[in-house]
């Protein structure tokens, strides 16, 4: 024998889906005109249907008025269940909430505002934890004294891609524009972190420079670069010394101008025989 698993759909109550005035009837918080053209009825159960309207309320365009009726059985008397406005299926709609945790961005946090951290966040772990960084030991180590958490390996991980995949990193505008040998990690300004970090970024130490006192990464540059000059330089060009032929002398005779007093000198001869 087959089972029948199939849920019987419902069959549409002709009485209730007549009931069009009654379920219009029903929606009296509003303005009348707030109530549009009527579109369906949709069976819910047995003796159950759900009347819809088009709504006209400014600021929910696409939803639709709903009103459920129902009546019980052997009786033509219908009743109404109950009034709600529904999106419909152009509804505009609100975007989904989102928790604030997860809304917040970076430069949200402003002066005086509170930001708390989770308990589990797996950006960092407790102090007490043996650490893979020996900075962290350095002043971790001793409980009670140090620092209740620090940053876990993970949370190393996400802060450092994060640095040089953003303005901080090799890509960033300023670092694409500065001369290639123009690097962070060869500039006297750039001061090395301390622990992993260390191998890969520093802080800005250059006034000048447009990422005075921010981290950034070895591979960053910039053209505040402390070897700017000679980075950018040209060879100097050698210059040679002024050279004289010789060898072919021509022979000129330089004349006197009449009553001047070297016109009664003989001629002089300019040459080498």
């Amino acid at each position: 024998m087959t089972t029948r698993t199939a849920a019987r759909a419902a069959r549409l109550d002709q009485v209730c889906a007549d009931a069009v005035g009654v379920a219009r009837s029903a929606i009296t918080e509003v303005d009348p005109s707030d109530i549009g053209d009527y579109l369906e009825a949709v069976a819910e159960g047995d003796r159950v249907v759900t009347h819809f309207f088009e709504s006209h309320l400014a600021g929910y365009q696409g939803w639709r008025w709903a009103v459920t009726v129902t009546r019980v059985p052997r009786s033509r008397h219908v009743t109404v269940c109950e009034t709600v406005l529904l999106p419909g299926p152009d509804a505009l709609l609100a975007p989904g909430w989102v928790p604030w945790n997860e809304r917040v961005q970076p430069g949200d946090l402003g002066v005086g505002d509170l930001m708390a951290t989770a308990p589990d966040d797996d950006r960092l772990t407790p102090g007490y934890v043996l650490s893979d960084d020996p900075a962290v030991e350095e002043i971790s180590w001793e409980l009670g004294l140090g620092r209740p958490r620090v940053m876990s390996l993970e949370g190393r991980m996400d802060t450092a891609q994060r640095w040089y995949d953003g303005e901080s990193g090799p890509e960033a505008p300023i670092s694409t524009a500065a001369p290639r040998t123009a690097r962070c990690g060869t500039c006297g300004f750039y001061l090395p972190l301390a622990g992993s970090m260390r191998r890969m970024f520093g802080v800005c130490g250059n006034l000048y420079a447009p990422d005075d006192a921010r981290a950034v990464s070895a591979d960053h540059g910039c053209g505040a670069h402390s070897e700017a000059l000679q980075v950018g330089a040209e060879a100097p060009v050698e210059e040679l010394p002024t050279v004289y032929d010789d060898s072919e002398v021509e022979q000129v005779a330089v004349s006197r101008g009449p009553g001047s007093v070297e016109s009664s000198e003989p001629a002089e001869d300019y040459g080498h025989s």
